[in-house]
């Protein structure tokens, strides 16, 4: 397994150079200019600097190298810094958070790394402020819906054809059906316009100090955190299912119980654990993906999250924005095959990749 997991850490690698390869030709292809919002009195010889100030009078493959360079070597080493609280790469900087606005280092450090159009920020910089608000909604969804989704699918697929497999087969369809985009505003518009019990805008300034201040928490993450966690506990359960049916047939099942094993022990020991092989990279794969589908419901609910910050990104035209989100949903995306596969040989004995 452990040669296994490095020959596959060390193939990710040109994966992914292949990947943001493909990312930033297509971004450098797509229409639009950076130029495009700045005002008609600018003179051209001012537009002209301000483009190779932003790096556009390059040539492309330059372009691509430097941005490799910040991706893969300068904005590792300020997260090693900015966890350790030490200079590693700038060692000429006193200890500080680099993690701060590029107007603040007087020092030109921010340089090196991958600045924003829009702001004139570190990408990185930008993420780290906006990643705490995509976990706790994103990542509480997720973990919401599987734990939803999986004793459903187990009790769906053991009491088949019953009154609860059917309901939970209608409530499924519901959820792969109806997109964030309809289901959002539906739940505002029943549970924020016309009950009044929860708010339609989430507070991204709001801090947990005390009960209340939590309680307050829990009201606005509840209406997003069911928007993703339906469509989640909707394609799990699905898979859950499926997976169970297969397995309740097998000998082994039948040699289980001719034994004299418990149905629970039949059930929730051998047939979930061979079950379990499937869904798990539904769960996997799923993860990286749910990031992109909460773009939407960040824009619904006013989430200040990283899918918030790509539309806001698009639509200014900002290209090392959108192509570093881009690039982080693809490592992730690399990352969780890994972990899929990984957990296929913990899950099943007979799996092993010698």
């Amino acid at each position: 397994m452990l040669t296994f997991t490095i020959r596959r850490l060390v193939l990710s690698v040109p994966t992914l150079l292949f990947i943001a390869l493909v990312i930033f030709l297509l971004l450098q292809l797509a229409p639009g200019d950076p130029m495009a919002e700045v005002p008609l009195t600018v003179p051209p010889e001012v537009k002209q600097k301000m483009r190779e100030a932003l790096g556009l009078g390059q040539p492309i493959h330059v372009q691509f190298w430097k941005w490799m360079v910040q991706i893969f070597w300068v904005e590792p080493q300020v997260l090693v810094d900015y966890l350790t609280n030490r200079s590693a790469l700038f060692g000429w900087l006193p200890d500080t958070n680099f993690y701060v606005p590029c107007g603040s280092n007087p020092q030109g450090a921010c340089d090196l790394r991958v600045i924003s159009w829009q702001t004139r920020s570190p990408v990185m910089d930008i993420v780290m402020q906006r990643l705490p608000q995509t976990l706790w909604v994103v990542g509480m969804a997720y973990v919401v819906g599987i734990l939803i989704a999986i004793p459903i699918g187990i009790y769906s697929a053991y009491r088949q054809y019953s009154v609860f497999d059917q309901a939970g087969t209608f409530i499924t369809m519901i959820g792969f059906s109806i997109p964030p985009f309809f289901t959002g505003p539906l739940l505002i518009v029943i549970f924020s316009v016309q009950l009044g019990w929860l708010p339609f805008i989430y507070d991204t300034s709001h801090r947990v100090e005390d009960w209340d201040s939590f309680v307050f928490q829990l009201r606005q993450m509840l209406m997003p955190v069911m928007v993703l966690a339906l469509q989640t506990t909707a394609q799990i359960s699905r898979f859950m299912r499926a997976a169970m049916l297969d397995n309740l047939n097998q000998d082994y099942v039948r040699t289980a119980r001719a034994k004299g094993l418990s149905e629970a022990i039949v059930v929730m020991i051998h047939v979930l654990r061979n079950s379990m092989i499937p869904v798990v990279t539904v769960i996997a794969l799923g993860l990286p993906a749910i990031f992109g589908g909460a773009i939407i419901t960040e824009v619904v609910f006013s989430v200040n999250g990283i899918g918030q910050l790509l539309i806001t990104a698009l639509f200014a035209n900002d290209l090392p924005m959108v192509q570093t989100l881009t690039f982080m949903f693809a490592v992730l995306i690399v990352l969780f095959n890994l972990i899929a596969d990984i957990l296929y040989g913990l899950l099943d004995p007979r799996i092993r990749y010698d």
